[in-house]
């Protein structure tokens, strides 16, 4: 079963998150602080990130940097709502530093597994 790291400091949205991909065909492991989340890559393999963009201690922007850095072939998610900032522009700047996609939010359950598939591909059927 193909693993997806999920980051997103609104626990609602990374319950939600869970709940789409868990329901099709995904493992989901979720953190809600970055620092936590790329720290379990030490230890953990996963197919995916996913991650929120604008979160305290340490943003999304950097987590994909430090991603990229130590594990290159990684693909990421970058999702956002705006909060703080013009939500286009920092997708566009996750994009350009490494990110395979980006999902402005709020998005529907039908926009998250596309775009996971576009960037994974299905989930693998189980046995």
């Amino acid at each position: 079963m193909q693993k997806i790291l999920v980051i997103d400091d609104d626990p609602g949205i990374l319950r939600m998150i869970e709940f789409m991909l868990d329901g099709s065909g995904y493992q989901c492991l979720s953190f809600g602080a970055a620092k936590e989340g790329l720290a379990s890559l030490d230890h953990m393999a996963v197919n995916l990130i996913i991650t929120d963009i604008i979160m305290p201690e340490m943003e999304g922007i950097e987590l994909i940097l430090n991603a990229r850095a130590t594990f290159p072939n990684l693909p990421i998610i970058a999702i956002s709502g705006g909060g703080r900032t013009n939500q286009m522009d920092v997708l566009h700047l996750a994009q350009q530093l490494g990110a395979a996609a980006v999902l402005p939010k709020p998005f529907t359950r039908a926009d998250l597994l596309k775009t996971v598939e576009q960037v994974i591909g299905p989930p693998e059927p189980t046995q």
